[in-house]
């Protein structure tokens, strides 16, 4: 009979309080050293990291920690509230401040923060409003804004909204990543559709930052943007103005790769986010 393979990946629940709401969040980790946090996707969950969670070349040096927002994944609504009574739309605030509380219940020191996609857009968000309490951050397919995508056919009576989110994007991977990561990318993708048109609410709607960039501390909080060459959402010509306007600010184009790199291709993901890794670590090294 074959050995089993146990992966070094683990996964624990932390209650936290955000707003005077209690949620019970879920998170993966492995790795010592830095800590990288990693956002999922709108509507999707961690599972995406999951490449770069058993990627030893990583953890031997960074404490990855890759968590289920509330309302996906293992983390559900808000525990003391009627959550179900009101439409979900995620807004700017809760998200950086829920970033932060879990950063700080787990005594974070001196985090890098991953995200991608609405995770990106978030990361900039981050990075104008907490740049003290982020050593960096990789916006991942993000932009100063993403307007567009906040549609009521998301969740709609008539449309079967599991295979509507699912299918919605596959066209925004690269056709040469590999088959079976697009389509566990697209499983992800059909177990989350009760939150991705609140998710875009964010995405589209509530996260603007155009005349604001400028703003970034990029002296205090390294900025390195990744943006995939197949992704049509939030395009390299998006990603390159948006860090051609903050302080210090890096930018790299991901050829080969679409809209979630993470989880379409980490093989082809990873040599990118190296590159990123090395320019936050010289930068680090040019301010001691």
């Amino acid at each position: 009979m074959p050995k089993a393979k146990f992966s070094p990946v683990t996964g624990r629940y932390v209650t936290i309080e955000v707003e005077g709401d209690e949620y019970k969040v879920f998170y993966l980790e492995n790795g010592s050293g830095q800590p990288i946090v990693c956002q999922h996707t709108a509507g999707c969950h961690n599972h995406q990291w999951r490449g770069l969670l058993e990627d030893e070349e990583f953890t031997q040096n960074y404490r990855v920690i890759a968590y289920d927002l509330p309302r996906h994944g293992k983390s559900d609504p808000p525990l003391n509230q009627e959550w179900w009574k009101e439409e979900y739309k995620l807004t700017a605030d809760f998200y950086t401040k829920f970033i932060v509380t879990l950063c700080d219940a787990l005594e974070l020191e001196n985090p890098i923060f991953m995200g991608s996609s609405f995770g990106g857009n978030v990361a900039l968000q981050l990075a104008l409003y907490y740049p003290d309490r982020f050593d960096a951050v990789i916006p991942v397919e993000a932009a100063d804004h993403s307007p567009g995508f906040y549609l009521d056919w998301w969740q709609h009576p008539h449309a079967n909204a599991a295979q509507v989110c699912a299918s919605g994007v596959w066209d925004l991977m690269a056709p040469q990543s590999p088959d079976k990561d697009r389509w566990a990318t697209w499983f992800y993708y059909s177990q989350g559709s009760e939150a991705f048109k609140g998710d875009l609410y964010f995405y589209s709607v509530d996260h603007d930052l155009r005349g604001k960039l400028d703003q970034i501390q990029g002296d205090k909080v390294k900025v390195v943007m990744l943006t995939g060459d197949y992704d049509y959402l939030t395009t390299p010509e998006d990603g390159r103005r948006t860090a051609s306007q903050i302080k210090n600010a890096e930018f790299i184009e991901m050829v080969g790769i679409g809209h979630f790199p993470m989880s379409e291709n980490h093989e082809l993901f990873r040599n990118y986010l190296k590159e990123a890794l090395d320019i936050i670590s010289a930068a680090n090294k040019a301010k001691a």
